[in-house]
């Protein structure tokens, strides 16, 4: 099976939005907060498409999806698995690098090997949409866990980063 094909960032992250609001809309949930992102993503399409190397991305890369070289002298993954979440494009887009960057302890030592980009505007409001994406999976995350109170709790932080967006690019 192959997945959607996109010339340009911009066109992946737009669509995924898109994806995304309907997987949430689908749930009976309300979607308009990430349909609205959209508009901003495609706005800043030359911002987005300065991530012109696609990587893959795993969209679940933890200790139990990934396999160790036997005997290596350093932890060095051979192996990735469970790759229904697999896509190309940013690492920053990634969620791992979102857990990653979440809290100040050993996560960190994951960006010995991956480092992180430059502090720019850019970069910052590229995360914004990212963040965006990542709140609507969170959606999902918290429905199927019968979690209201954390679905509730998206529509606000959706908000926020509707609210960064707008303010800067």
């Amino acid at each position: 099976m192959r997945g959607p094909d996109h010339a340009r960032w911009s066109e992946a992250v737009v669509a995924s939005l898109h994806l995304i609001a309907e997987d949430v809309e689908s749930c009976g949930l309300d979607a308009a907060d990430l349909r609205k992102a959209a508009d901003p993503a495609q706005a800043g399409a030359l911002i987005l498409d300065e991530v012109a190397v696609p990587r893959l991305l795993t969209g679940d890369r933890w200790t139990v999806n990934t396999m160790l070289a036997e005997g290596a002298p350093v932890p060095t993954i051979c192996g990735v698995l469970d790759m229904d979440r697999t896509w190309w494009g940013d690492p920053e887009a990634d969620w791992p690098m979102r857990i990653a960057q979440a809290k100040q302890d050993e996560r960190l030592s994951f960006f010995e090997s991956c480092p992180a980009p430059a502090d720019t505007a850019a970069v910052r409001w590229r995360r914004h949409v990212y963040e965006v994406r990542h709140l609507g999976a969170l959606r999902l995350e918290r429905h199927r866990l019968n979690n209201p109170a954390g679905v509730r709790d998206s529509y606000p932080a959706v908000a926020a980063e509707l609210s960064a967006l707008a303010g800067g690019r």
